[in-house]
């Protein structure tokens, strides 16, 4: 019986191997920066977190249970990482506006992309996540259940939940430009 090429990554990389625990991660760099940036608003913030979930990734490899997926494995550290820095942070407080990155980021969008973003920035972060999941890492329901500790159907209710929340908020914003 050949064993999976995961399996195998995985073995080496809890014996030390630095080569196989990259083979592992590197691909999943990607999601876990867009999964960051959606939660933290920030690029600097969210490339600490990814580090630093990389390096406590490092640290719990004998945690991980053999057979199942690392990318909800690793995307579970994200989160949770990112909520870590959100708590820790002075995010309880309100911040000076930057108007020149704002101005900068924001520059040659549409007023229907302003108002999205003004709307998306407006969410709780966990709703944002649940957006995040679903259409930034394009992930099925189920392997979004195993990120967030809940279950598939508690997750499309909840994403349906948030996607009502922004059709109504976009809405009001239609009325209130026309």
């Amino acid at each position: 019986m050949v064993a999976h090429p995961q399996a195998t990554l995985l073995e080496r990389a809890r014996k030390g191997d630095r080569g196989a625990f990259e083979a592992l991660f590197v691909p999943l760099h990607l999601d876990a920066f867009r999964l960051a940036v959606a939660m933290l608003q920030r690029r600097e913030e969210a490339e600490d977190a990814v580090q630093e979930a990389l390096f406590k990734a490092w640290r719990k490899l004998d945690t991980f249970r053999v057979g199942s997926d690392v990318r909800p494995w690793f995307l579970t550290i994200v989160a949770n990482e990112c909520r870590s820095l959100r708590r820790t942070r002075w995010w309880g407080t309100l911040r000076m506006a930057e108007p020149t990155s704002k101005v900068q980021e924001w520059e040659g969008a549409t007023p229907e992309q302003l108002d999205l973003r003004r709307t998306l920035a407006a969410l709780a972060p966990d709703q944002r996540l649940l957006l995040v999941l679903r259409y930034y890492l394009d992930l099925p329901f189920e392997e979004m259940a195993q990120i967030l500790g809940s279950t598939p159907d508690g997750v499309k209710s909840k994403t349906f939940r948030v996607l009502r929340k922004l059709r109504v908020a976009n809405e009001a914003v239609e009325v209130t430009v026309t």
